[in-house]
């Protein structure tokens, strides 16, 4: 693949003098501050994990305090490519969170962009243990900390909205959890005590009534630690003044494509209810909103929540990356549709906590579905660019109206902030957030393996510090190594995530083979555990069919979705900075239609080679599949944008092909859903 160029020199400066910089533009004491907070704190020790106080209603799980779980492997490799791309420079390149920020101080966008960059830059900057990043991401901390207002109000007076309030709490949470800095914690009650008595009088409205559940977890949380009944007071008024989540998806009236003329954009509707009930990123945060509640109601129908919402979603609007459509709003499942970059983070987010206070398996199985295709598949391989909105069915990448339903024609162009800078501020979270949530501790002080991917753990169980490693190449390979190591003999449960597509899974514990490992649970292993102690899952990767928008099918295998890399013929728009906004033409025929069924899914070939250090990268991609296919020339594109699958099955008088398939994120240009032949 073309690949945009990498301004090296200026960034292999900025590498040298941005850390420095970023300390030395701090007045003198938060420079003493800056040193005390880092000295020793960020490998020293984890943070305990705080299980839900009465009244709330235990969680299955809970997640680890942020460092607890750091990258290895390929994940790593992954992380290191995000903060040497768009993500450690971003500050650097783009004024909306550079030095006139009104999140530092200055008279700069004073809104959600600020906290939007540091909610993913923070965690980043730990899990890598970068000073660099550190330094930039305590600019940020450091201001908040120190201009709280005396009234408990905190971020710019310019601008009173709640809604970006509630991004800076989760992001302090995290750099609470990560350096134990004394000031978080007051200055998170003084600031609830203020929303309290204010939001009567100032309630919530547009962005923030609809993501109140975000402000409710920080209180949550903050409730866990310090039991302030009055946290739990506001939390009940935030669910009141907040959107009614579920009684929207109780009676589910969205299940056609959202138009501009229906959500009255035109009569400048677009902050009114039906505008941000049917809004993408709103969707994907409201995730967690039902399970959110469920901890302060204890109620059943709160939990089944959850998955009422995403039925509906994948219903009606289901994508074959794990998404669901919007681009902007609800758009239907023609997998010529975008998902908003803003949303597939959002989504992944929702899935993390509901993950973890529901403790179904199947939600792990989505997030891994959408960490390891829709995240990576909306970047450049190197993340100097990325996409406002991608397509499943993606044939081209240019300045045109369609297909969207009510965003611009900049939507799929890689770039620096096509369409709009949100995405650009908010996507840092990412892959930071997925590697914090890969382990869990339960509701009954054991270890939970959540979702797969190569990390080491660092963690106290029942008053033993443990240490796991975890070695693996999954998704690309079905091995996973699970070394448990606690630093004295420890009786605990483990639970390991078995997939629900995963047939035939074997758990292995020091070679003796377990009696059962039923997919689409949690296998809970409990013996007392010495260092050295291995358990090993073999979750076997066999290609798979999903039926879709007009019974076309798409190609699994295990987590990785595949596609059909069309030819990409990268053209640059312009220069933005340190990056550059592209357009992609394709240079190959992409109208194909598959010869593979549910009964002969199991012959498609299947290739592997060595991971590279970029494996969601066409070149070296870790494992291909083979198909037989026939061009379907009656199945075109116009103003770039791929026809609607036709109905499978269908019939081609063209000659047989065999077409070599590549995970969903090494082709930029792609198809995902194809049309069945005949048989």
């Amino acid at each position: 693949m073309k690949k945009p160029e990498a301004k090296a020199n200026s960034r292999r400066r900025f590498l040298k003098q941005a850390g420095s910089a970023a300390i030395a533009s701090l007045p003198l004491s938060s420079r003493h501050a800056l040193a005390d907070t880092f000295a020793a704190r960020v490998l020293a020790r984890p943070s305990q994990v705080f299980k839900n106080r009465s009244p709330m209603a235990p969680n299955a799980f809970y997640l680890l305090p942020l460092g607890s779980v750091r990258p290895k492997g390929w994940l790593l490799n992954q992380l290191r490519i995000q903060a040497h791309g768009l993500s450690g420079h971003l500050d650097e390149t783009w004024a909306d969170v550079g030095n006139n920020s009104g999140w530092l101080g200055g008279t700069g966008d004073s809104w959600e962009r600020g906290p939007y960059y540091l909610d993913g830059l923070l965690p980043l900057a730990y899990l890598l243990d970068d000073d660099r990043l550190k330094a930039k991401a305590q600019r940020y901390v450091e201001w908040t900390l120190t201009h709280q207002a005396a009234d408990g109000m905190i971020g710019p007076s310019s601008n009173n909205d709640w809604w970006p309030r509630m991004v800076m709490l989760k992001a302090l949470v995290q750099y609470s959890e990560v350096t134990g800095d004394p000031r978080v914690l007051p200055l998170l009650s003084r600031y609830f005590a203020y929303q309290l008595k204010t939001l009567p009088d100032r309630p919530l409205r547009d962005w923030g009534k609809f993501r109140w559940q975000d402000n409710a977890l920080v209180a949550i949380w903050l409730y866990n630690r310090t039991g302030d009944p009055s946290l739990v007071d506001l939390v009940r008024l935030l669910h009141r003044q907040g959107f009614d989540w579920q009684a929207q998806y109780a009676d589910f009236k969205y299940t056609q494509p959202v138009t501009a003329e229906m959500i009255k954009l035109n009569e400048g509707q677009g902050l009114a209810d039906l505008a941000l009930s049917t809004h993408g990123v709103n969707n994907g945060q409201a995730l967690k909103a039902a399970p959110v509640w469920a901890m302060v109601s204890g109620a059943e129908i709160d939990r089944r929540g959850f998955h009422q919402m995403l039925a509906a979603l994948d219903t009606y609007h289901g994508l074959p990356n794990g998404m669901f459509s919007c681009d902007e709003h609800l758009a239907g499942r023609n997998p010529s549709q975008g998902s908003e970059l803003c949303t597939v983070v959002e989504t992944m987010f929702s899935l993390e906590q509901s993950l973890a206070i529901l403790g179904d398996a199947s939600i792990g199985d989505r997030l891994e579905q959408i960490a390891f295709n829709a995240l990576p598949g909306t970047f450049t391989d190197d993340m100097w660019a990325h996409q406002y909105n991608q397509e499943p069915n993606q044939v081209e990448v240019s300045l045109h109206r369609k297909p969207w339903t009510t965003d611009g024609p900049e939507s799929n162009l890689y770039g620096l902030e096509p369409n709009f800078g949100c995405c650009t501020a908010n996507y840092h979270q990412g892959w930071p957030k997925f590697t914090a949530a890969l382990w869990m501790a339960s509701h009954d002080d054991g270890l939970v393996a959540a979702v797969y991917s190569p990390c080491e753990v660092n963690t106290t169980v029942r008053g033993v510090a443990v240490r796991v490693s975890v070695d693996t190449d999954y998704p690309f390979r079905g091995a996973v190594r699970i070394a448990i190591n606690p630093a004295a003999a420890s009786t605990f449960p483990l639970r390991l995530r078995v997939p629900g597509w995963a047939e035939d899974a074997t758990i292995k514990v020091n070679g003796r083979l377990l009696p059962s490992a039923e997919k689409g649970t949690f296998v809970q292993v409990e013996r007392q555990w010495k260092s050295g102690d291995v358990v090993e899952l073999q979750l076997p990767l066999q290609p798979t069919l999903v039926r879709g928008y007009n019974e076309s099918i798409s190609v699994n295998r295990g987590p990785l979705v595949f596609s059909y890399p069309i030819g990409e013929d990268w053209v640059k728009l312009r220069d933005r900075g340190m990056t550059a906004d592209w357009q992609v033409f394709p240079s190959s025929p992409w109208n194909y239609a598959l010869a593979a069924s549910e009964r002969t899914v199991r012959d498609i070939r299947v290739k592997e080679t060595s991971l590279d250090a970029s494996p969601f990268a066409r070149e070296g991609t870790p494992v291909t599949l083979e198909v037989e296919a026939r061009k379907l020339p009656s199945w075109r594109a116009v103003d770039g944008v791929a026809d609607p699958i036709p109905q499978s099955p269908v019939s081609s008088d063209e000659p047989s092909e065999r077409l070599t398939l590549v995970p969903y994120a090494a082709a930029k240009l792609r198809i995902t859903a194809f049309p069945e032949l005949k048989g």
